[in-house]
């Protein structure tokens, strides 16, 4: 009986077609159902709010320009990545991230933690000409953000859906988004996003991960 069922899907290439298809989205779901499951359990890190209307349009931004395509927001706990960039990332930091801006990516450097580490006027020169402040960079320069001004009716939308999606705006945040954003420009608002990075969210340093022995000399 066995045999006829085979021979039956081995002569009829659209039987073997469905059942193919029924195996692969078991197979799928098996393995994928765990991880939405899992990913749903996340709760953000201690000190890790949502983010305020000027770097929410920052991080629309810095979406919208495409610097997720030469910049990692990923630290790997591997000694070489934590002694250059900080504590290793960990999926609680990103819980008000959507999407999520990790990867592995890196034509420049990652900005996991790079809040704080420059000044908000070299944060400005950078985006506006990078080679006035590293010149060997092979960045583009973003004149046209000091020229844009922010839309806070957008950002009031874009805060609504999130609050819809589980982020904790109240509706005095979400009110305040036009005088938070009053002329303020996108170059503006992307400082702020860069200057909030790994502020706040950083793990304890006597949480850190013991690096592997294998980090010293592993392709990033």
């Amino acid at each position: 009986m066995a045999y006829r069922h085979f021979e039956f899907i081995e002569k009829h290439a659209w039987a073997l077609g469905i059942g193919t298809a029924i195996m692969c989205s078991l197979g799928g779901l098996a393995e994928i159902t765990p991880i939405f499951m899992e990913a749903n359990k996340v709760q953000p890190a201690l000190g890790v709010k949502p983010y305020d209307p000027l770097r929410l349009a920052g991080r629309d931004i810095y979406v919208r320009e495409g610097c997720y395509l030469c910049h990692s927001q990923m630290i790997r706990a591997l000694r070489f990545e934590t002694q250059r960039y900080g504590h290793y990332s960990t999926a609680s930091e990103s819980a008000y991230d959507r999407p999520f801006q990790w990867g592995s990516k890196r034509t420049g450097p990652d900005l996991a933690r790079v809040g704080g580490k420059y000044s908000d006027d070299w944060q400005r020169l950078h985006l506006m000409d990078p080679r006035q402040v590293v010149p060997q960079s092979n960045m583009p320069a973003y004149p046209w953000l000091s020229l844009a001004l922010i839309d806070s009716k957008d950002i009031q939308h874009r805060m609504r859906t999130l609050r819809w999606m589980g982020d904790p705006y109240s509706d005095a945040d979400i009110a305040g988004a036009p005088k938070a954003l009053a002329g303020k420009t996108e170059l503006d608002a992307l400082v702020a996003y860069l200057q909030g990075l790994g502020i706040d969210n950083e793990p304890p340093k006597s949480a850190a991960a013991p690096a592997s022995p294998a980090a010293d000399g592993g392709a990033p």
